[in-house]
């Protein structure tokens, strides 16, 4: 895939529809500067933006991808096959979602246990400082791979969830459109 292509043609998409980038950016729910570098080539949209986007300019998945319109009828079972494909990078991002409140709510209730055995001066006292290190050496790997699952991918998870905060309350004033 020739980035710089694809956006170019995002770029004539959006000018075709009379729209600045701040504008379009507002309506995915996404910053002007992700616009700005989908249409300079130095990334690509997520592959559930690319869909909506395909929906927004009302051209193919297939289009976006190449970077250029067709004549021809796009293939369905490709279309599928993509769609397919965001709902599992969808999927993932909720597990991944999950995983992580999962971690985190198990390094605060640690904490909250040593706190607790800190406080009354049991952490130094037999069994009651085994618990204690145990609680503070849960906190330490749950902080050490909070910081390994994050680093690079904590930006694209918040974006993920603002762009469905976005899509619900969208949702939640306007009727559904029948895509059928």
């Amino acid at each position: 895939m020739d980035q710089k292509k694809i956006g170019a043609f995002l770029r004539e998409l959006r000018k075709e529809k009379q729209l600045t980038q701040e504008r379009l950016s507002e309506s995915l729910g996404v910053t002007n500067r992700s616009v700005s570098r989908w249409e300079n080539g130095v990334n690509l949209p997520e592959l559930d933006l690319i869909i909506e986007l395909a929906r927004f300019y009302e051209v193919s998945i297939e289009e976006i991808l190449d970077g250029e319109r067709k004549n021809e009828m796009v293939d369905k079972k490709t279309e599928q096959i993509l769609l397919k494909a965001a709902d599992y990078e969808s999927n993932e991002k909720q597990s991944f979602s999950k995983r992580m409140c999962r971690l985190f709510v198990a390094a605060l209730l640690s904490y909250v246990i040593y706190c607790a055995l800190n406080f009354n001066g049991l952490d130094a006292k037999g069994d009651y400082e085994m618990l204690a290190s145990a609680s503070l050496g849960v906190v330490g790997g749950a902080l050490f791979v909070g910081v390994l699952y994050t680093s690079g991918r904590l930006a694209r998870v918040k974006a993920f969830k603002r762009r469905m905060l976005h899509k619900i309350g969208k949702a939640g004033c306007s009727a559904p459109k029948d895509e059928g």
